[in-house]
């Protein structure tokens, strides 16, 4: 094998992990605003937002594994599991490093929802917003394919429609006016 296949593994899953957790996100906003409507709606559609978050872990990993495999960049288990240790541009690093802390909370309370109280659930599960964004600068600071304009143009919709749902998840309605006495 080429000694460069670790790192296009590593690359490619890191792209693939911040697109399939992204596309959870957008989906679970979409879930959990009115944008699909007030009807009941499918289980397949929350089954839908689960697999994604779940396969989104899964190319996580493949990733740490395929960089902790590449001989090029020498990460050990310090530079992966302890924000700012590695030597290899430490604060992007360091993104994902905290971001992959925050995806194994959010995932693990999401496996263990029916044990836990709706509250400890949702506070955890919004952790998904600030992963986000950990994941996405991780993203155009770590990764060699920053500069690719189809990349970016990803990144920057793919935010924006985060950002728009986000406001109309979060968006409190206006108050009704007090009538007046007269």
């Amino acid at each position: 094998m080429s000694d460069q296949v670790w790192w296009y593994v590593a690359r490619a899953s890191g792209t693939v992990s911040w697109a399939l957790l992204a596309l959870s996100v957008v989906w679970g906003l979409t879930l959990s605003t009115r944008w699909l409507g007030r009807r009941a709606r499918p289980n397949w559609l929350l089954d839908l937002h689960r697999f994604l978050g779940g396969a989104g872990v899964v190319f996580v990993a493949v990733h740490v594994a395929a960089l902790v495999a590449d001989s090029y960049t020498h990460f050990g288990p310090t530079d992966l599991l302890v924000p700012f240790a590695s030597h290899w541009h430490p604060v992007a690093v360091a993104w994902g490093v905290v971001g992959a802390y925050l995806l194994v909370a959010v995932e693990v309370t999401s496996l263990l929802r029916k044990r836990l109280s709706k509250r400890l659930w949702h506070a955890t599960h919004l952790l998904s917003f600030p992963l986000f964004v950990l994941a996405t600068v991780h993203g155009l600071t770590a990764g060699t394919d920053a500069t690719n304009p189809i990349l970016l143009w990803a990144m920057a919709a793919t935010s924006v429609v985060v950002a728009v749902l986000t406001a109309s998840k979060f968006r409190r309605p206006h108050p009704r006016p007090v009538p007046s006495v007269a």
